[in-house]
């Protein structure tokens, strides 16, 4: 049976970040859900799809094609054929993925790639719902966090490691509205699993979150 780690937790706790690093040391495939789930968004923004419209959402995402490669080490999202990495990272698709990812259809399209990567591969899985939903049997379950406002802080220092302009107090608004969609919507709400080990990364570096999951493993 593959070794499955979930690692589940809200937006800028740095699930991404601490799951690839994990990924390289253990040897692990990487699969980012999130990225899957921004795919998504990203295609029903650029068919103007109405947000609101529940049915119109999911007709449309049943037209995005989602596939993820390893090209070089490094994981590719391509949407309908097209390598849409740069793209899926703004603040406009990040917002609309945490609305889009609450209708079921959008949820059913990706639960099924999502779970067969993980039944062929030893993989490390990350998300909002992993080891609720997506991997209930995986072998070991996290739940990462921090405060808003220490979240808020690294997406800034991102953003402007970037060059981009950046306003501190939107983005941790933006943080807390989308942790509140998150943890209020109806299907597959953001939770801790019973079984799940909590680790708050408030005051730790990256070393050290990983180095503590990697002793979990």
């Amino acid at each position: 049976m593959p070794l499955n780690i979930a690692i589940d937790g809200p937006a800028g706790a740095g699930k991404s970040t601490i799951a690839k690093l994990i990924a390289k040391k253990k040897n692990l495939i990487y699969v980012d859900t999130g990225a899957m789930y921004r795919a998504v968004a990203l295609y029903i923004l650029r068919q103007k799809t109405d947000l609101d419209d529940a049915d119109a959402v999911a007709s449309a995402c049943r037209e995005a094609d989602i596939t993820i490669r390893y090209e070089e080490g490094v994981q590719v999202v391509y949407l309908n054929g097209e390598n849409v990495n740069a793209f899926l990272r703004t603040e406009e698709v990040g917002n609309t993925a945490s609305k889009t990812s609450a209708n079921p259809a959008v949820r059913e399209h990706l639960l099924n790639l999502q779970r067969k990567l993980a039944k062929e591969n030893d993989c490390i899985m990350d998300g909002r719902d992993i080891g609720t939903v997506v991997l209930p049997e995986a072998q070991l379950k996290v739940f990462l966090t921090a405060s808003s406002d220490v979240r808020a802080k690294r997406r800034f220092d991102e953003l402007v490691a970037k060059g981009e302009a950046a306003d501190f107090e939107k983005i941790k608004a933006d943080i807390e509205k989308r942790d509140y969609q998150d943890m209020h919507r109806e299907i597959a709400p953001l939770k801790q699993a019973e079984d799940a080990r909590l680790v708050d990364t408030s005051d730790m570096s990256i070393e050290e979150v990983v180095d503590t999951i990697c002793n979990m493993i």
